[in-house]
């Protein structure tokens, strides 16, 4: 007889428990809601905030239908769209009564409808990409010469610290075109020219990335520096990496779920926005940067309050710094900038000697130095470290020098939450872009074309399932319709991996889940012939269930494995839709291995394997060399 043992028919029950959970969320669709997040780094949202949307909302006559505080800001579900257009412009209204300085970012979204209980086990439904659920696209152009001539210039500026430490005399060090020029002019030509030498080993030394060439007259030497090829390529690498990493950090304030943010050629990088349905605000978003600058505050007696009165003086700079309660105070800081994020080299969040939420700094070389010698000459006085976004200059903490800082090393502490830390260090590692760029392509996909798009590709599935069923049906009658149970369980598991995994379906994952479903049949198909030949044969039918499973199997797994190898090749050398369509294709030869083989099987024992004197099963017609026949 054919049996499973009771723990492999727990594992099929088990799995198509699990199967069926993690796929329901994907028959709840989604609700439209809006999202408020800070647009600064010192502005937290928490539960007081997400209070005070609610109330502004009831306020206007606007119900929801939940709210929920996550890593990306405050999220309110509303009932249809026409509430969630309200609900945006009354929060705009609300919350940045100055248009022109906004502290919160309101922009529109989309929100899962499942239940809260699928969603307290992480049961979510897959994303869609861009082609399913609309949003916009952004081809962006990076000005790799820009970021070329902004490294000259500060390797510019670090010859001018190097030839000053070193005590080496130059008539004026300029960046001239793509090129750095060191002019020298000394007692005498000879002088001259072994100042130019002994210049040239230092810097050859100290700047491997740049390449010197003598220029110049005998009586007016100088040195040309260029960058050498392979800097150059590695400077071009380093900035489209860096831009990738601020875009992601940019597209989080808009609460896209699954962002394609992937870099196209050399010198372009491909942003896909699914969902996103404020088109000038996505703008905003992948536009915004964040920047460290350290500055003296000036102490003068009677200099704050004459800047509050309004007579700022000159030289100076009024600003605000923020309290543990959100309150401003304001602040008078000296214009002339003491160090700047260029020369940062990692932020971290952290935590101080007290245990509060701080950022720990990290400075290059020059950076250390500076802040070194400014530390030690302004002890006793208040340094403020500000960040700016947008052109809008906000204080962090200014703390008392109390002795030297050297090491490079420093920590922003003051009144901040460990999430506020955290977005902190995130704004400063990578909230610049290491170069300028531009959008020379935009295209935006409107929601109801990804509606049409999932409808056929919906009906495209369900209608080529529906005519393998009936063919499999009717072709291998009992042995068919066990096989079209299989191959639900395979749709099922395939789905709910997808669902697990949050991987983004794009119309091509479509294509390959159909193509799926026929893969899967196939292996059905060749058990189910397998057992006829056993039968043909004249092998008893328990006998030939067997038979045909076992020598099916090794044909299964050959062709199923050879076809993953050309999953996993699209999955590798393939970008953007081929690799959305190889990971839909790899995960469903797994899955249809599972189903064909260990669920078909377990039903077809459940059918007939208690069957003692087992005379006949239905698998079609079956045709024997004699003529005769059996069903």
């Amino acid at each position: 007889m054919n049996r499973y043992p009771l723990w492999k028919y727990i594992t099929v029950l088990v799995a198509l428990v699990i199967g069926f959970i993690y796929t329901l969320p994907n028959f709840f669709g989604e609700a439209p809601a809006v999202q408020v997040s800070s647009r600064r780094a010192t502005l937290k949202l928490d539960d007081n905030s997400l209070t005070r949307i609610k109330a502004i909302l009831t306020t206007a006559g606007i119900e929801n239908n939940g709210a929920f505080i996550d890593t990306s800001g405050a999220k309110i579900r509303l009932f249809d769209t026409d509430a969630q257009a309200r609900a945006k412009d009354v929060l705009e209204a609300a919350l940045n009564p100055d248009e022109r300085d906004p502290d919160y970012v309101v922009a529109l979204n989309m929100l899962s409808a499942s239940p809260d209980w699928l969603a307290k086990i992480n049961a979510r439904p897959m994303y869609l990409g861009l082609d399913l659920r609309g949003g916009v696209h952004f081809l962006l152009q990076v000005d790799m010469p820009g970021a070329e001539l902004k490294r000259l210039d500060s390797l510019a500026a670090d010859l001018r610290t190097l030839l000053r430490d070193k005590n080496l005399r130059h008539a004026g060090i300029d960046r001239d075109g793509v090129g750095i020029t060191i002019k020298f002019r000394d007692s005498g030509e000879i002088k001259a020219l072994e100042t130019r030498a002994s210049v040239q080993t230092l810097v050859e030394r100290e700047f491997s990335e740049l390449r010197l060439v003598e220029s110049g007259e005998v009586a007016a030497p100088a040195l040309t520096a260029t960058l050498r090829p392979e800097a150059l390529n590695k400077l071009r690498e380093y900035a489209l990496k860096q831009n990738i990493n601020t875009l992601h950090n940019r597209v989080n304030e808009l609460g896209v779920a699954e962002p394609v943010i992937t870099q196209q050629g050399a010198d372009r990088i491909v942003v896909q926005l699914p969902g996103v349905q404020d088109t000038t605000r996505a703008k905003d978003m992948i536009g915004r940067t964040a920047t460290l600058e350290i500055r003296m505050v000036d102490e003068t007696p009677g200099a704050l309050e004459a800047a509050i009165a309004g007579s700022v003086p000159f030289g100076d700079e009024l600003l605000y710094e923020r309290d543990k309660d959100n309150t401003q105070r304001p602040i008078l800081l000296k214009k002339q900038v003491v160090l700047t994020g260029e020369r940062l080299t990692d932020a971290q969040a952290g935590f101080d000697d007290k245990q509060q939420p701080a950022v720990h700094l990290n400075f290059d070389s020059t950076g250390s130095r500076i802040f070194r010698d400014v530390s030690r000459d302004n002890i006793g006085k208040r340094m403020a470290i500000l960040l700016i976004e947008k052109g809008k200059a906000e204080v962090v903490t200014a703390p008392v020098i109390r002795d030297e800082i050297g090491g490079g090393r420093v920590q922003i502490s003051g009144s901040m939450s460990p999430v506020e830390a955290n977005n902190i260090a995130l704004l400063l590692r990578s909230g610049s872009l290491a170069a300028p760029m531009e959008i020379i392509e935009e295209r935006t996909i409107g929601p109801s074309l990804g509606v049409d798009n999932i409808k056929k590709g919906f009906d495209s599935t369900l209608w080529g399932f529906v005519v393998i069923v009936v063919f499999m049906c009717v072709y291998y009658r009992v042995f068919g319709f066990i096989s079209s149970v299989a191959l639900t369980a395979n749709l099922l598991f395939l789905v709910a991996l997808l669902s697990m995994l949050q991987a983004t379906l794009t119309l091509p994952g479509i294509a390959a889940i159909a193509l799926t479903l026929g893969m899967a049949i196939d292996a059905n198909v060749l058990i189910n012939e397998r057992v006829r030949e056993e039968l043909r044969a004249g092998v008893p039918p328990q006998a030939a269930i067997v038979a045909g499973y076992d020598r099916a199997f090794d044909t299964i797994l050959d062709s199923n494995i050879t076809t993953l190898i050309a999953g996993l090749a699209l999955l590798i050398f393939g970008s953007g839709p081929v690799r959305g369509f190889a990971v839909v294709h790899c995960l469903g030869i797994l899955t249809s291995i599972f189903s064909a083989v260990v669920v078909s099987r377990a039903l077809v024992n459940l059918v007939y394997g208690n069957r003692k004197k087992l005379t006949g099963i239905s698998i079609g017609q079956i045709w024997k060399p004699t003529g005769q026949n059996a069903s």
